[in-house]
């Protein structure tokens, strides 16, 4: 029976095609589901034998600590150099979508005091 290797939900292009070109390098059967229509479904690569499971997660795992060290040294050297995304880029870039952000947690705020002011008179 299959088993699900990787969701593919927020996983960037790069980590999905290096997932498979892993598996394809140790011969190691899998197949690809798709998102679904309505964003329900993220879709996923799947190992079909169950007997190459164990040796696709440790494939797996080595891989995310390798990638984990390269992407804090990348981020690392962003920020000594300056180039490291800020807040301030990102609300320069998308500002309405951080003023809506702001204004949610402003209302979420408020709904979680509102019992506290509402005992309080």
């Amino acid at each position: 029976m299959a088993k699900l290797l990787l969701n593919l939900r927020h996983v960037p292009d790069d980590e999905a095609d290096d997932v498979r070109a892993f598996l394809d390098a140790a011969r190691i059967e899998h197949y690809e589901t798709r998102p679904g229509p309505f964003g329900i479904s993220a879709g996923g690569i799947w190992v079909r034998n169950d007997a190459d499971v164990p040796e696709a997660k440790r494939r797996m795992a080595e891989y995310q600590r390798q990638r984990a060290e390269r992407v804090r040294a990348e981020h690392a050297q962003a920020v000594r150099d300056g180039t490291a995304e800020t807040f301030s880029d990102i609300a320069r870039a998308n500002p309405l979508r951080v003023a809506l952000i702001v204004v949610a947690i402003a209302l979420l705020l408020g709904l979680m005091a509102l019992p506290a002011i509402l005992i309080g008179r």
